[in-house]
């Protein structure tokens, strides 16, 4: 079953309620975003979800889904072109479970880091699978956007299903970019993804939707049917 992913939370009841409706990761944002959190919003978020410590991961998918069936959700820090010892340091504080790395941060950062990662890779139009796998270097797990200048996320745009589909293939692949509840099971469907990752499609006027969050993680765990 595809994990879902719901990011860009920002308030703790919001957290809450995506923990709730079965997310399997909530992701704050400690990047710079109209979605930025300070460390006492990510501890406060942190709080909602009853972590009183991180889960104490390696980087590999089975761990992770071991933990996520004994201590669901995990909780994902969104970092973008930020040092070692910060992200670290905002890990240890807010009780990270995961971080995710979504700027043009170098492969040899992953080492310095203690924690599991999402690695980012900002997929251009008209960009080949093969061209985005000759880019990984391990040590992560892939998380696809599209590449749109001068954001690091949170768009609403899409990028081509049928090349991540061909990376997903190959590896554990988190897809993101222009993900809705109306369109969610049809994502799974095409790609077979890891999980998907969701933060303006299940936002309402900017804002968190409770509604839309609750209606995505459905459509994610059910699948259309092939033609």
């Amino acid at each position: 079953m595809t994990l879902v992913k719901i990011c860009g939370i920002s308030d703790p009841k919001h957290a809450r309620l995506a923990a709730a409706y079965g997310a399997d990761f909530i992701g704050a944002v400690f990047a710079p975003s109209r979605r930025q959190v300070t460390i006492g919003q990510g501890k406060r978020i942190a709080e909602a979800l009853g972590k009183d410590s991180p889960v104490q991961l390696s980087p590999s998918v089975t761990v992770i889904e071991a933990s996520l069936r004994e201590k669901r959700p995990l909780l994902v820090g969104v970092f973008a072109d930020q040092d070692a010892g910060t992200i670290n340091s905002i890990a240890d504080e807010c009780g990270l479970d995961l971080v995710q790395l979504s700027g043009s941060e170098p492969w040899e950062l992953n080492a310095s880091l203690n924690r599991p990662i999402l690695k980012c890779m900002k997929v251009r139009d008209g960009e080949s699978s093969e061209h985005l796998l000759s880019h990984y270097h391990g040590g992560a797990i892939l998380l696809l956007d599209p590449y749109v200048e001068g954001t690091y996320g949170g768009t609403g745009r899409t990028i081509d299903w049928a090349v991540a589909a061909e990376v997903a293939a190959k590896t554990p692949t988190v897809l993101a970019g222009g993900l809705t509840p109306a369109n969610a099971a049809e994502a799974v469907t095409t790609v077979n993804p890891w999980a998907v990752d969701v933060s303006s499609g299940v936002e309402t006027n900017g804002v968190k939707d409770p509604d839309k969050i609750r209606a995505f993680i459905a459509a994610a765990r059910q699948p259309v049917a092939a033609e």
